[in-house]
């Protein structure tokens, strides 16, 4: 959605009329929900309603509407061999021409949306949390980076927050519930202070913790020892991403792991809670 919004801009202010093409019901199976929508101009466009015979026919339709050739309206598609698709769902899609009140709309509901993403703080800039957070910087969530070490970060991805900061204790104070936290940092000491203090809190979807079994294992007797209940403990995910793959390149990794938040943090009921 920020790609779609940043674009949006930019056509806007060069003076480009914009069409929406939006899926107005859904029924079957269909390569995208009802209320998913795209913005098509001359040019460019952002957004998809699926892809497809389906998406390329829209938009020309919606490109037509903007030369003055077409028209605003409608359209009922079965997703089927007639259309070279097979899904076999229904779809009804809406392609009308965007004044400035429904634009300004949907900048206003992407603000909103925007806020209302889950926070995941990424404790660490070493390696893999430089991949890690090039893998999770395009996903529907807010993240922030934490690590006093300025020459770590690299290049931050587009929409991060960097924390920049030793007081790892006042970042992790200010997420909000529904939070999920990634613990990487060059220290097992404070990777444990960080991790612990994250298994205290009872509102948090997910706390991962980078490392092996072994590492876990001492982990949780040191939990065990400074009094924390073996129900907080069993949150806590280690190894992170771990889905049988032997591969330690960061990148793989990094995939793996982003996986894991999708379903855990973003789509899991009780994100953090199973093992």
């Amino acid at each position: 959605m920020d790609d779609m919004i940043a674009a949006l801009a930019g056509w806007r202010r060069d003076g480009w009329p914009v069409a929406r093409v939006s899926i107005r019901a859904a029924v079957g199976s269909t390569p995208r929900e009802a209320g998913s929508f795209m913005l098509v101009v001359p040019g460019a466009l952002a957004g998809t309603i699926g892809g497809g015979r389906l998406e390329w026919e829209c938009v020309a339709r919606a490109r037509a509407l903007l030369a003055g050739t077409g028209t605003a309206g409608e359209l009922e598609i079965p997703l089927g061999p007639e259309l070279g698709q097979c899904c076999g769902g229904r779809v009804r899609v809406r392609i009308e021409r965007a004044d400035d009140v429904m634009l300004d709309a949907i900048v206003r509901d992407a603000e909103t949306a925007r806020a209302a993403l889950p926070h995941l703080l990424l404790f660490g800039a070493g390696h893999v949390g430089r991949a890690l957070a090039r893998a999770l910087a395009p996903l529907p969530l807010r993240l922030v980076w934490v690590d006093p070490r300025e020459e770590e970060f690299g290049l931050v991805p587009d929409g991060v927050v960097v924390r920049m900061t030793e007081s790892w204790e006042e970042v992790l104070a200010a997420a909000p519930a529904g939070a999920g936290v990634l613990v990487l940092t060059p220290s097992h000491r404070l990777d444990a202070l960080i991790v612990g203090a994250a298994l205290e809190r009872d509102d948090l979807r997910y706390v991962g913790l980078i490392g092996s079994r072994t590492k876990r294992r001492g982990f949780e007797a040191g939990f065990r020892a400074v009094g924390l209940g073996p129900e907080r403990i069993a949150r806590l995910v280690c190894p992170i991403g771990d889905r049988g793959i032997r591969d330690k390149r960061p990148e793989i990794i990094a995939a793996l792991v982003a996986a894991e938040i999708v379903e855990r943090l973003l789509h899991g009921d009780d994100a953090g809670a199973e093992q």
